[in-house]
């Protein structure tokens, strides 16, 4: 099949960052504030708002019936929940939480629905529930318009379920600028691992949970020299909302101001020219530069590991997870820890035989930092 081209994708809106009352709870939803974004984003002719049944302590589908649905015709709106295969396991557990989420968010039924989170983790609770005939079903049954899946995995698994599954109409990746050649996120590959099925992309995570609009004073500079009016967020979502084969960019909202800001990115869109991509690098060199590891991922390390640790992946995880600390009392990164890891030595199992720190280029303390790892990425 042929990829999928798109001029611009559209801008969503996500669910999982809202505006709080009390930032230290998760169910303390603001939504006065909230009910304001719905307005903002409804007034600026969008319609797209993307929630799941674990979001906000599983109040993200209550919050958006107050705000959205309460409030407006069904036909002005799309909604889009997911099955949360990390908390069902049997075909009827997949029914029940199907029905509360109906009831929840009082949609009457959903315009997008997806298995939330395909990946090596979860692969036994997919199965066990039948994930993808649940979701043909409910499509079947008129209770769902459109269905896929969000992935948080490799461009293999990736494929290996594109072909496996082609009812799939669409798939969730994290992609942003600085995740596009991670080897541990992959989201240059899995990008085109899904254009090479003609299949649409959602994006999620395109200012990577936040950390691209506060970036270090050096990148902001970059950034300020070449537009002194746009935010350091609008260069990420320029980056996304300009990619081939994306439809859908989810921005995680919490703020009226960040909305406004993101409606502003949005409505005088303009793709990135050569010279605002040299200057995108060079902002992703700085801020890699202030990475805990300075680790390059050459590999070299993993090559005599007797214990078959991904030591180069788990030092970019790590990296990640110290530049943008989990903030819903969950880490994406930590995830992908779990799937990275899963038929592979994990950091706390170093023998401490020192090949890897032998084979090192950079000189690295390696062991050292595998007990780091292991501390922060195995809690």
């Amino acid at each position: 099949m042929k990829p999928v081209p798109y001029a611009m994708a559209e801008l969503g809106f996500g669910l999982m960052r809202l505006p709080l009352t009390d930032p230290s709870d998760q169910t303390s939803i603001d939504l006065p504030q909230l009910e304001k974004m719905v307005d903002m984003y409804l007034d600026a002719g969008l319609d797209y708002f993307d929630t799941a049944y674990l979001y906000h302590g599983t109040c993200s589908e209550s919050a958006i019936k107050k705000a959205l649905v309460d409030r407006y015709p069904r036909e002005k709106y799309r909604i889009a929940t997911k099955l949360p295969i990390m908390k069902v396991s049997t075909p009827e557990e997949a029914e029940s939480v199907f029905e509360e989420q109906l009831s929840k968010t009082g949609a009457g039924y959903f315009d997008s629905y997806l298995i939330h989170n395909v990946s090596e983790n979860y692969w036994d609770n997919l199965i066990g529930c039948d994930a993808f005939a649940f979701v043909r079903r409910k499509k079947a049954e008129g209770k769902v318009k459109r269905i896929g899946f969000s992935f948080h995995s490799g461009p293999e698994m990736l494929e290996k379920v594109l072909r496996e599954h082609p009812e799939m109409e669409f798939v969730q990746l994290q992609v942003n600028y600085l995740d596009m050649d991670d080897p541990a996120i992959e989201s240059r590959k899995n990008l085109e691992v899904a254009r090479s099925f003609g299949i649409p992309v959602i994006v999620m995570e395109p200012v990577k949970g936040g950390m691209l609009a506060d970036v270090p004073a050096e990148a902001r500079e970059l950034f300020e020299e070449k537009s002194p009016e746009s935010s350091a967020a609008s260069w990420a979502l320029r980056y996304v909302l300009g990619l081939d084969g994306v439809e859908t960019v989810l921005s995680g909202m919490s703020s009226a101001e960040q909305m406004e800001d993101n409606l502003r990115t949005y409505s005088g869109f303009r793709k990135l020219d050569g010279d605002e991509l040299e200057t995108i690098e060079k902002a992703a060199e700085i801020i890699n530069s202030k990475v805990a590891i300075k680790c390059t991922g050459c590999r070299y390390c993993m090559k005599d590991c007797p214990q078959d640790i991904r030591i180069a992946d788990y030092f970019s995880l790590y990296n990640s997870e110290c530049l943008c600390p989990p903030r819903l009392g969950w880490s994406i990164y930590r995830l992908y820890y779990r799937s990275k890891s899963r038929g592979h030595g994990k950091a706390s199992d170093c023998l401490e035989c020192g090949n890897c720190e032998l084979n090192c280029p950079q000189g690295l303390p390696v062991i050292d930092y595998l007990k780091d790892v292991a501390e922060k990425m195995e809690k």
